[in-house]
């Protein structure tokens, strides 16, 4: 006996799930809760970091780095070998430039584990070897072999550049043939436009990231535009990791935010792909659940796993809730007054999943729309009409207004299909017809028997009215389609007419009195007719 095939993860779904998780721990290791780095500033040659050093005594860090870089920079612009040498003064290694003094080394600057004379001679070394690099890079052979480079790298991004179009049309034209269009002539002629946006997009992320990569690699190999990238990078490092926010004991820069914001994002991810699996590899799998309950159990774990991970995440990084409980109170406060219909929205849409009076595949009636629900959201619903066509209505509609659910609880309903015959027609020969006409029809049940009513004596007809039962009200308009051409057919073969309106006009006899003008006119009228008529006869 064989075993029933079970299903398998999609690889996509794999490799969001991998995403998601690499981007929660990622963003715990960066996390501001978890290290916290002291103030320093790097001292700098020729645009190449080369260490960074500390307060000292009445000079911050960033006074202490300017003087070393000003004084570095004068000897890379002279042409004499200078030695970097380590003294003793003060009972602290100093470091100078041939005989001019440049820094202290102190025990702020000396990284855990070392002594200050040992990170001394380490930075020493360190100027020594940027200092024979910078002099070497102003030589002329090596301007002239570096410029030489640089028309390589830029003709091997060109024709990067080049190859990368030919083969996103390589690739519109793989997708043409799968997409059974392989009788186009033109490229892109028949692609759907979003799919060459697509391929449109990514053809310039790529080509951007080589011109910047290009550009970048380019502005490294020369000293003076290698300077200028590093102010310009520093000035923007700087921007993003500046300490400019404060809750309770930590602070934040706007790196941090946009991290916390990565993970959120992901949290959002997260929940929704683990909803998704419940849905379709556990709800679906459990006898009695219809597809109304998956929904809303579904739409409740996600929001639960959402809140829940939110704090923890929250928690994790560092932030203190109960310093922004001034913040969330403002912001409820906007969303009272400036967000007030997507709350109530949101507010309508717990309501629906909690009470459920529509759920997911419920046909419902509207106002004029007619449709079946395919999804509840939290500010949303979406209706799937007879035509195919979507609307999005929102949830605070469901709860103001009267809504028709003709799959509530029981799906069974009855259609009501009214008849006009003529007064000469036997009232159970029409009876007979109407029933007759039920026979044969698929969509109609036997249980409860269709039903004739005689509604009564209109102007021009009698009124029957036939009433029917469906499981399927969702296709009520083309059962009252059929019904209707099979009771044309069958008061046809039974002579029975279906007659018009009509409207009788009685006119009441009497004496009719016109005045002297009048009859003249007529007499005269009359004369000439008979007259002209002789002459034609003549």
């Amino acid at each position: 006996m064989m075993k029933p095939h079970s299903p398998r993860f999609p690889l996509f779904l794999y490799l969001r799930i991998i995403t998601v998780v690499i981007l929660l721990l990622l963003g715990f290791w960066v996390s501001p809760g978890i290290a916290q780095n002291g103030t320093k500033y790097p001292v700098v040659v020729d645009g190449y970091q080369i260490f960074q050093v500390s307060e000292s005594g009445q000079f911050t860090a960033q006074e202490r780095a300017k003087l070393i870089n000003f004084q570095l920079r004068e000897v890379v612009k002279s042409d004499k070998d200078i030695q970097v040498k380590i003294e003793e003064r003060n009972q602290s290694p100093t470091i100078l430039l041939g005989d001019r003094y440049l820094l202290t080394v102190t025990e702020k600057d000396a990284l855990p584990g070392s002594t200050t004379n040992e990170q001394a001679s380490l930075w020493a070394k360190q100027i020594q070897e940027a200092l024979a690099q910078s002099q070497s890079e102003r030589s002329f052979q090596y301007l002239r072999n570096t410029s030489i480079l640089t028309a390589s790298i830029l003709v091997g991004a060109f024709a990067i550049s080049w190859l990368l179009g030919l083969f996103r049309k390589r690739i519109s034209r793989i997708v043409q043939i799968k997409l059974n269009d392989a009788h186009a002539q033109i490229l892109n002629a028949d692609l759907p436009k979003g799919l060459a946006l697509l391929f449109d997009f990514m053809l310039l992320f790529a080509r951007a990231g080589i011109w910047a990569g290009t550009l970048i690699y380019i502005t490294n190999l020369f000293p003076y535009t290698r300077q200028w990238s590093y102010q310009i990078s520093y000035v923007l490092t700087s921007s993003f990791t500046s300490k400019f926010i404060t809750l309770g004991n930590n602070s934040y820069s706007l790196i941090n935010l946009l991290i916390l914001v990565i993970l959120l994002f992901a949290l959002i991810i997260f929940a929704g792909t683990i909803t998704n699996i419940l849905r379709s590899r556990v709800l679906q799998q459990i006898a009695g659940i219809n597809r109304g309950a998956q929904e809303a159990i579904a739409i409740l774990t996600k929001y639960s796993l959402i809140v829940v991970g939110s704090i923890v995440l929250l928690q994790i990084w560092g932030l203190d809730l109960s310093s922004v409980t001034i913040l969330a109170s403002a912001f409820g406060i906007g969303i009272g007054f400036g967000f007030q219909d997507i709350a109530k929205n949101f507010g309508s849409g717990l309501i629906l999943v909690l009470e459920r009076p529509i759920q997911v595949s419920d046909f419902i009636e509207v106002g004029n729309l007619y449709g079946t629900v395919e999804r509840i959201s939290a500010r949303s619903t979406e209706i799937r009409t007879l035509d195919h066509i979507s609307i999005i209505v929102p949830n605070s509609r469901f709860l103001e207004t009267e809504v028709i659910n003709w799959s509530h609880r029981n799906p069974i309903s009855r259609l009501h299909l009214p008849v006009g015959v003529s007064y000469d027609t036997e009232p159970d020969l029409v009876k007979e017809a109407l029933l007759d006409a039920t026979k044969d029809q698929l969509s109609v049940l036997d249980t409860p028997p269709p039903q004739v009513l005689f509604k009564g004596f209109g102007d021009s007809a009698l009124n029957f009215e036939l009433l029917v039962w469906t499981a399927e009200p969702h296709k009520q308009f083309l059962i009252k389609s059929n019904l209707y051409f099979a009771i044309y057919e069958s008061l046809r073969k039974r002579n029975i007419e279906i007659p018009f309106p009509q409207h009788d006009l009685h006119l009441r006899s009497g004496n009719l009195k016109l005045s002297p003008q009048v009859e003249k006119a007529l007499l005269r009228l009359s004369e000439e007719s008979t007259n002209g008529y002789n002459e034609q006869g003549g």
